[in-house]
């Protein structure tokens, strides 16, 4: 006797089950991936945040308030304070390694660079965000000597401190 397709336990018919070990995907079910904000492009402006010898007035007050605001819009489960203060204390490390001394600087530079990739790998790691990671890219290509490194450092400290004042707690 020969079963129907409806009834055979290795049928088709109705079922949402395959028969093979796997569920099958229910028609009208999103295949999208779910919106990732460590994955979302990075829109932040940076062009205005610049080490040079003369530094804009507004650096340490209206353009780190803009990035910290920027650093929040991907929400509570990217960007945490604890981790972007990971990324400022090394910041700071190196600021006192240098102390303004030109040949330390210079020989610490490619470690001082090395925070690019560690950036990247937090990013990959979905503990920043592309904007955090295009902020630390772009500050770092004008760290030339211990002067611009000072002032990186200090605007990272403003930023960290609108940041903590943004966002008070992690959750």
């Amino acid at each position: 006797m020969m079963q129907d397709a409806k009834t055979s336990p290795r049928g088709g018919g109705n079922s949402s089950y395959s028969g093979g070990g796997k569920p099958m995907r229910a028609t009208g079910q999103s295949t999208e991936k779910k919106d990732k904000p460590h994955e979302r492009p990075a829109n932040i402006d940076t062009s205005s945040i610049l080490f040079g010898p003369v530094l804009n007035a507004e650096l340490f007050n209206v353009e780190a308030k803009k990035v910290a605001k920027k650093l929040l819009e991907n929400g509570d489960e990217i960007n945490k304070p604890t981790q972007l203060r990971r990324f400022y204390d090394e910041i700071c490390l190196w600021t006192e390694k240098v102390d303004g001394e030109e040949h330390a600087f210079q020989e610490n530079l490619p470690f001082i660079r090395m925070m690019n990739a560690k950036a990247a790998y937090a990013n990959g790691r979905k503990l920043v965000d592309k904007n955090f990671v295009k902020l630390m890219h772009d500050g770092l290509s004008q760290v030339k000597d211990a002067a611009t490194m000072r002032h990186f450092k200090l605007f990272m400290e403003a930023v960290m401190g609108f940041y903590k004042e943004m966002r008070p707690k992690d959750s």
